[in-house]
């Protein structure tokens, strides 16, 4: 069986893990190098495979520090409407959002983040399935749910927003009130498997008469690359944590494979997106790793990547890269080509 770490992550060597010596060493070598040409060469590095640490390396950050996962988040925001629905919490990820959180609907022509971003009767067809895949189209009349993937903040903000309000958590009336959906990442899986993170809300500077209670207040979560391993070892696990099925079976399955929307309605180019999750499952993200490789990815370089048919998981906090298409050739594909496989 797949082991699992304790309080503290056990070490393996790297040809005892199945990997080549000196193909293995090179990493490092390679990091040190990209960092000498980039103007910010910090990074932290944790390569895992068969649940103990195989390679880390910190430069310019130290180990112990807990940055901001940024958008990575989404990957766990998707983990959590797997689990409120599997609380009963919530009926289905195509229940309609409106009838858990109508207000996302007060949003009229003025109050948006922007000009020309609203609420618009056509959001009321929009599903949390909508959401956590950013097909939503939500404050963006012209389009209409699960049409267009379109990267966005406000949709994902919705959704959690739903979730947490489901629990009596949220309140969009009195935003700081209520904590949001951080109590429940903390309980239903911070605490399962040994990580500690810690939290935050953010808004973007928006104009005053933008309703922030109902579209802003993003539920951040702040990490060690050691814990993001961590989560990068649970959905290797398939939502497993030793023998806690953590987040419900089947779910990490369908949120790591191109989401139906995206599949059925967006150019080939788009299939690269699941249910909060980066997806390689049909080969257009990274050509030249596995199919089932998937990762989160946030904003300050911060990355998960995750390979169950390679028992691999590589976390970034921050890593030397620009867009995350360029780890396949980057460091993913060093890391990889190490195995000698």
């Amino acid at each position: 069986m797949t082991g699992f770490p304790g309080v503290e992550w056990e070490k393996k060597d790297a040809a005892a893990a199945g990997f080549d010596p000196k193909r293995f060493a090179a990493i490092g070598s390679w990091l040190a190098e990209e960092a000498a040409k980039r103007e910010d060469s910090r990074y932290r590095v944790v390569i895992v495979r068969g649940g103990e640490i195989v390679g880390e390396w910190n430069r310019g950050v130290d180990a112990d520090a807990r940055l901001r996962l940024a958008s990575a988040t989404k990957s766990i925001f998707a983990c959590m409407l797997g689990i409120a629905v599997a609380e009963g919490k919530i009926p289905s990820p195509d229940a309609l959002t409106v009838d858990l959180y109508p207000e996302l609907m007060d949003v009229p022509e003025g109050t948006g983040p922007k000009e020309g971003r609203y609420a618009y009767p056509a959001n009321r067809g929009i599903t949390l399935r909508h959401l956590i895949c950013n097909v939503s189209g939500y404050m963006k009349p012209g389009e209409e749910p699960g049409r267009v993937f379109n990267y966005q903040t406000y949709g994902m903000n919705i959704l959690t927003h739903a979730i947490a309000a489901a629990y009596k958590l949220y309140d969009s009336r009195e935003p700081e009130r209520l904590p949001g959906l951080q109590p429940l990442m903390e309980s239903r899986i911070s605490q399962a498997i040994g990580a500690h993170w810690d939290y935050y809300r953010a808004n973007f500077a928006l104009p005053p008469a933008a309703r922030m209670g109902i579209f802003g207040y993003y539920d951040g979560v702040s990490s060690t690359a050691q814990d993001m391993a961590r989560l990068g070892w649970l959905w290797r696990n398939g939502g497993r944590w030793g023998e806690q099925q953590v987040i419900p079976a089947g779910w990490l399955d369908e949120c790591t494979a191109v989401a139906p929307d995206i599949r059925a309605n967006c150019p080939e180019e788009e299939w690269v997106y699941g249910h909060g999750f980066w997806t390689n499952a049909a080969g257009k993200l990274w050509p030249n790793l596995p199919a089932d490789s998937f990762a989160a990815s946030g904003a300050g370089r911060q990355h998960i990547w995750v390979c169950p048919s390679l028992d691999l998981v590589v976390a970034q906090s921050p890593g030397l890269f620009e867009g995350q298409r360029e780890l396949g050739e980057g460091l993913l594909g060093k890391v990889v080509a190490a195995l000698g496989a």
